[in-house]
């Protein structure tokens, strides 16, 4: 696994990994919301820009911790990228964020820290925003599907009533939909859909 984390950290890797079911992914998202709606999108954990291209109506930063997907990210779709880790990001004063998205991330935070993120980003939305949420479910048996979710280098990912719960800390569920995740016709792994508002 470490080898593939090395691998994974090449923007060419990662895009060629992520290339055949990228759009797959984003099935649910577009199925309960119109994109086109969002004001103001914070892209949490945005790699080398894979979600960029569906929000260029709105006002848009992408964060991600490394260096080498923010520079590409930048060069190629001339849009705000910074790099830096979500606990300590502090937007302007005033500023907030309608549309949070975060994509394929929390299998890769253990739930304390995923608790303090969420916590944040209940912070950063808007009274009429929500956060959208698309993360990996633990298969329930070892083997293929297994595996191939052990090579998207998350040590976190979990069954779907333990992601209901991790989110519904923080916000108030409006959708939870799993679903599974394809590519050439073949069902690779399950995915969850995850759409909520803030708690008070």
């Amino acid at each position: 696994m470490k080898f593939l984390s090395g691998v994974m950290s090449y923007v060419t890797a990662y895009r060629l990994w992520q290339a055949p079911f990228a759009e797959k992914k984003f099935a649910p998202l577009l199925q309960h919301n119109n994109l086109g709606e969002a004001r103001s999108v914070l892209d949490i954990g945005c790699g080398p820009g894979t979600n960029t291209g569906c929000f260029d109506h709105a006002e848009y930063l992408g964060l991600d911790w490394s260096p080498s997907y923010v520079d590409y990210a930048r060069r190629r779709f001339g849009r705000k990228f910074i790099v830096a880790d979500v606990c300590s990001y502090e937007p302007p004063p005033g500023v907030l964020y309608d549309f949070i998205l975060v994509n394929s991330f929390f299998h890769h935070i253990d739930d304390d820290n995923s608790l303090r993120i969420l916590s944040k980003l209940k912070d950063l939305l808007t009274e009429d925003g929500h956060v959208h949420i698309l993360d990996l479910l633990l298969p329930k048996s070892r083997g293929v599907a297994r595996l191939l979710a052990q090579w998207d280098r998350g040590n976190f990912a979990r069954p779907l009533e333990e992601w209901r719960n991790l989110f519904s800390v923080h916000f108030e569920p409006v959708v939870v939909e799993p679903y599974p995740l394809t590519a050439l016709g073949i069902s690779l792994w399950d995915m969850v859909y995850f759409k909520g508002r803030a708690r008070g």
